[in-house]
């Protein structure tokens, strides 16, 4: 994702498993520096994060 207005602040997330349980593992959406963001039932919940982060400052 990129912020328009700010071409500079940019991000990959991606959505992966953290097998906690092998049989039962649970899906997050992750930061590109490898830190879990947001759980994975939630798409929303997690561009809001995303949204709230590339956001240029007064906007």
């Amino acid at each position: 994702m990129i912020n328009p207005n700010a071409t500079s602040l940019a991000e990959n997330v991606t959505c992966r498993a953290q097998a906690a349980v092998p049989s039962h593992p649970d899906w997050y959406y992750w930061w590109s520096w490898g830190e879990r963001m947001h759980t994975a039932e939630d798409p929303a919940g997690a561009a809001t994060k995303v949204a709230r982060v590339l956001a240029a400052v007064g906007e």
